[in-house]
């Protein structure tokens, strides 16, 4: 049974949005032509302003609409609307003063009036937004467009779901059922009735309104999964399925004809094609931007690693493994004291008499809060993730990028059973990892954020890493 709920939410925002560019624009009017009484560049009359306007901000929505703005899968994906409505605004003002020039008609009264228009759009469009949004969760508590799905299947996936879904009041989801359910027990919390067949499940939800059907692994027998499907077509019920072995099918899939048969395309990662240029150039652009910026302040780092330490260099050179599985020398500021720089964890606390920590050490995550083997300009450097500057070298040289998994040694590779994936990328100074916790996070964590990040890889996905890295570096959230 359809639900109508994500459809009229879309309305909502459809008609909000159009409301909105109007209130912006009116009000812009006022601020420069009614309040302000410096001389204007154009005599457009407020009539004909505005019903102007009326005429072409459909064309503005359909904007939003191409940029995916009333597509369900930016409904909670507040960042990623954030940027989304950034862009709308300015191709869509862009828009109206195209066809001002191309239709040679004066629409705007004085240049301000475009600028007050513009910034006033974004602002109450955002602000719209996010009330809308508020709104539609308030309505999930008194149980108004929640979405009902049955799940069938018997598999771990099964209780990542049901985790993911319990909380209705947030999700909008509510699970009403399970198919399945004894190789794979639920937790306790979990209280849902269980049914041993899709048929049982029928007969029980039969009085339910089902929404959607998500099933997460193939019977043996076709006929049974063709029970299930047959219902949801027939019964308008959404359906999905989620693959046994997913993993395939969380990077780039494209659908292909391969000899004139149908096929699916799995990439390694997302970062295929124009992706990879567009990347390439950010970083060029990004890394020199970067180290104009980052010039003074290496500098002044530079003289302080010589006044603190004189016989250490300055900077420390690794070898690490990156896109592909190739060495590249990564440049930090040298942290550690010259006499244990360029010597593994063991060998440094054994010379220094201190063989003990060795143990503590690893069994931290390889750390340690008062490490001895740090200068105190190190611990400011690390503390401040200052000491990684020079790896914008790196990224203007492309050994590697500014976001992406992070540059591992191979003794560390060994330890992960994914590396080849990790690997189909170039690694980059800041990722997924750094803005989740950093050394807050276990290892096994770091290395399935870095995965996801692979095969998921998207330019507004770096946009936001790099816009979250600043604030995890300026408030020193997870530095070690």
């Amino acid at each position: 049974m359809k639900n109508n709920a994500s459809l009229l939410y879309n309305v909502c925002l459809v008609v909000g949005d159009f409301l909105t560019l109007v209130v912006a624009f009116v009000v812009a009017y006022i601020l420069r032509v009614t309040l302000n009484h410096d001389p204007l560049s154009a005599q457009v009359s407020a009539h004909t302003y505005f019903f102007t306007l009326i005429g072409l901000l459909p064309f503005w929505i359909l904007i939003f609409a191409l940029l995916g703005l009333y597509n369900f899968r930016i409904h909670e994906k507040r960042f990623s609307e954030f940027g989304h409505l950034f862009v709308g605004s300015v191709v869509g003002i862009l828009s109206v003063i195209s066809y001002s020039y191309l239709a040679n008609v004066t629409i705007f009264p004085a240049r301000l009036v475009v600028l007050y228009g513009f910034l006033l759009a974004f602002l109450l469009l955002l602000l719209f937004r996010t009330v809308a949004r508020a709104v539609r969760r308030e309505l999930f508590i008194f149980k108004v467009g929640i979405n009902n799905v049955l799940i069938v299947g018997d598999t771990k996936v099964t209780r990542q779901l049901i985790d993911s879904l319990n909380d209705t009041e947030v999700t909008g989801y509510r699970v009403v059922g399970v198919v399945g359910g004894v190789k794979h027990p639920l937790k306790k919390e979990h209280n849902y009735p269980l049914f041993p067949t899709f048929e049982a499940a029928m007969e029980h939800l039969k009085d339910t309104p089902l929404h959607t059907i998500v099933q997460t692994e193939l019977y043996v027998a076709n006929e049974n999964n063709n029970e299930v499907l047959t219902y949801a077509q027939e019964n308008h019920v959404a359906y999905r399925f989620v693959p046994g072995n997913s993993e395939l099918f969380v990077g780039n899939l494209d659908v292909d004809l391969f000899n004139g048969i149908p096929v699916i395309v799995v990439h390694q990662t997302a970062l295929v094609g124009w992706g990879r240029v567009i990347k390439r150039l950010s970083d060029i652009f990004f890394g020199v931007v970067g180290l104009i910026i980052a010039s003074p302040f290496m500098l002044l780092i530079a003289i302080g690693q010589k006044i603190s330490d004189p016989k250490g260099h300055i900077f420390y050179k690794v070898g690490r493994l990156t896109r592909f599985g190739n060495r590249a020398t990564i440049y930090k500021f040298r942290s550690f004291k010259h006499a244990y720089n360029n010597m593994s964890p063991e060998d440094g606390f054994r010379k220094m008499g201190r063989p003990e920590l060795i143990k503590i050490y690893r069994e931290s995550g390889d750390q340690l809060p008062d490490d001895p083997r740090i200068t105190r300009l190190g611990r400011f450097l690390r503390r401040t993730s200052l000491d990684e500057l020079p790896q914008l070298f790196n990224v203007v040289k492309g050994d590697i990028s500014l976001v992406g998994p992070r540059a591992l040694d191979p003794f560390e590779l060994e330890q992960y059973a994914k590396k080849n994936l990790i690997l189909s990328v170039k690694s980059g100074i800041t990722g997924l990892a750094q803005i989740s916790g950093r050394r807050d996070i276990s290892f096994e964590e770091r290395r399935q954020l870095d995965l996801y990040y692979v095969q998921n890889w998207s330019f507004w996905n770096d946009v936001v890493i790099m816009a979250k890295t600043i604030s995890v570096v300026l408030f020193h959230r997870g530095a070690q």
